[in-house]
């Protein structure tokens, strides 16, 4: 009988000795982001969170799920994983912000070719981080190795939040009315939207990131790359004000266009003013690469107004000052009228 070649799981590219070390590793970023409500550790088959509604009239929950996209490949190629974690919380809460939910727990599925404990542990410690900011608790997760899925040095992440709101106060967009304002509030930069023509820009460009520097002066590497910004500290203020909300709108993919008008009626539209805000530099860089038509701007990204209230004129003033002490930068950038055309245009 020919003998047979002795074969480990290790042998095969997997690793879960390494694992295992991986986990133990990241226990202090992942424990740092515990609320009351958790009762399990790390580890477990699953995350147990025993809530306490008792001060809401009716609560219901609001999950939400999301990626960091094509995004990805850069802040690989830069060695930015801290912020590939801080995105994948944001992109996900974020969303469930928009209807003025509160995240209660987070969980990411992390899958990479091997195992490579540093830069991973960057991720889930971004994930930490942004959890910690957004009062969330990162509950468990996974982190898969699949030898010959990836290529050597990539990965890929998932993100997946539960959040909870009071039902008599769900900013669900069924309160706007023609003669509401839309006050925008600053982003960061692209966030995690319209990679694909970050990259092709860059691409025709023949930009080089570390070097070129934006008319802030800041690198365009750190302007392209900046992390998409956490909405949820200044959606809670503003939920815990007497502020009357009609609407909110994460300016996610799609931008200026299928953002706004996900929350109007087919009687009603909104217009706005593109010249209400200044463009960041970093669009103004990424858009100098190449002829990009203004609806095809900010259909793609942001383009400065990474989140969105629909409001009364009369409490715009109350709502900008809650922003302003939550750290925000606002602008009034529109209104809403009744439809006679198209449900989303821009003037400038």
């Amino acid at each position: 009988m020919t003998d047979k070649k002795s074969l480990s799981y290790a042998d095969c590219g997997v690793d879960i000795d390494a694992g295992n070390a991986f986990v133990g590793r990241i226990k202090k970023a992942v424990n740092s982001t515990m609320r009351p409500e958790v009762l399990s550790g790390l580890g477990g088959f699953g995350g147990l969170f025993k809530p306490d509604f008792s001060d809401m009239e009716e609560p219901v929950l609001v999950s939400g799920t999301d990626g960091v996209g094509t995004k990805l490949l850069l802040l690989q190629e830069y060695d930015k994983p801290h912020v590939a974690g801080i995105d994948a919380v944001a992109m996900c809460v974020n969303d469930l912000a928009a209807l003025g939910a509160t995240p209660l727990f987070f969980l990411d599925y992390l899958a990479t070719g091997k195992l490579a404990g540093e830069k991973l542990a960057g991720v889930v410690e971004g994930i930490a981080d942004a959890c910690n900011t957004c009062e969330c608790s990162l509950v468990g997760g996974e982190t898969a190795e699949m030898p010959g899925m990836y290529a050597p040095g990539h990965y890929d992440i998932g993100g997946f939040c539960v959040g909870v709101v009071d039902k008599p106060k769900m900013v669900d967009g069924s309160k706007i009315t023609a003669g509401d304002i839309i006050v925008g509030v600053a982003s960061n930069g692209p966030h995690s939207n319209g990679f694909s023509m970050v990259r092709k820009l860059l691409e025709l460009g023949e930009a080089d990131l570390p070097r070129d520097v934006l008319s802030d002066g800041r690198k365009a590497v750190e302007g392209v790359l900046a992390p998409t910004r956490l909405y949820v500290p200044a959606v809670n203020a503003l939920m815990r004000s007497d502020a009357d909300i009609h609407g909110f709108s994460h300016i996610t993919g799609g931008g200026m266009f299928d953002n706004f008008e996900r929350l109007l009626t087919d009687e009603l539209a909104v217009t706005i003013d593109v010249s209400a805000w200044p463009v960041p530099p970093v669009f103004e860089y990424l858009l100098g690469f190449a002829d990009v038509a203004r609806d095809e701007r900010y259909r793609t990204f942001n383009m400065g107004i990474g989140f969105a209230v629909v409001l009364p004129e009369k409490e715009a003033e109350k709502v900008e000052a809650v922003l302003k002490e939550a750290g925000e930068t606002t602008y009034r950038i529109g209104h809403i009228h009744a439809r006679d055309g198209e449900a989303v245009t821009l003037i400038d």
